[in-house]
């Protein structure tokens, strides 16, 4: 039996970062999977301060961005992610994106915080997810910082605790906000999402959707949940779970 981290002196803090696996759209039949930014400035932020990062995916395996997320796309959409050049670059890292573990390996124990990466691809693979769910809501509930970014806010939605409540009963948090969704429909001509969150938020009673300006950073902590709006706050999001881990 492995020790609990909790115990252990002198160790790093530890984060299990869920990432996308692929899929295609309904809406746009476009081949879908994880935004490159909603990983790579989080894993930096953290391994940064010192933590361990382990990437898993709800199935496992081999790992696909979306294509407007890859910063040598031809539509120059995320050209200023020097960041994720980098980290497609590396060998090293680029392979931290193969073979993943499925989250069915993720023991709560032997970690200080879950962190559930977007992309287009949670909208159709995280939302009705129940094994991501209940894994979320058992981080939570065990104490342990949940957090969640962009699109893969989308479980909030659903995610109940224990007692078959929302999860997000009382609270207030964030993610992909209407205003761009409307934006990103109309850059690409298209409906491109199947729902939009936070006209789901809106409709659920006792919880509270907030959500800082239009692909501004944004991210709220509320307890030891914590949300991030888009794919540019993913580092703000991987800074207040440091917060939260208090080192």
């Amino acid at each position: 039996m492995s020790a609990n981290i909790n115990t252990m002196p002198g160790r790093k803090k530890r984060v299990a970062l869920v990432v996308a696996n692929s899929a295609q759209s309904t809406q746009t039949g476009w081949p879908i999977g994880f935004w490159w930014a909603e990983v790579t400035h989080p894993y930096w932020t953290f391994t940064e301060k010192g933590y361990e990062v382990a990437i898993f995916s709800p199935t496992g395996g081999t790992l696909t961005a979306d294509g407007y997320s890859d910063p040598e796309d031809a539509s120059g959409y995320s050209a200023h992610d020097f960041l994720s050049l980098g980290f497609k670059k590396s060998a090293v890292h680029a392979a931290l994106l193969e073979n993943t573990a499925p989250i069915s390996k993720i023991k709560v124990e032997d970690f200080d915080a879950i962190f559930l990466a977007g992309g287009q691809s949670p909208m159709y693979t995280f939302i009705d997810n129940q094994e991501l769910h209940a894994l979320f809501a058992s981080f939570y509930e065990a104490g342990k910082v949940a957090a969640a970014i962009c699109h893969a806010t989308c479980i909030l939605l659903k995610t109940r605790s224990s007692d078959d409540k929302l999860l997000v009963e009382g609270k207030t948090w964030t993610g992909f906000a209407d205003a761009e969704e409307a934006y990103a429909d109309q850059f690409v001509g298209m409906r491109i999402q199947p729902f939009w969150i936070e006209s789901e938020a809106r409709n659920i009673a006792g919880t509270q959707y907030i959500n800082g300006g239009l692909f501004r950073p944004f991210a709220i902590r509320d307890g030891h949940l914590i949300t991030g709006q888009q794919q540019f706050s993913g580092a703000a999001a991987a800074e207040l779970v440091i917060e939260a881990l208090g080192v």
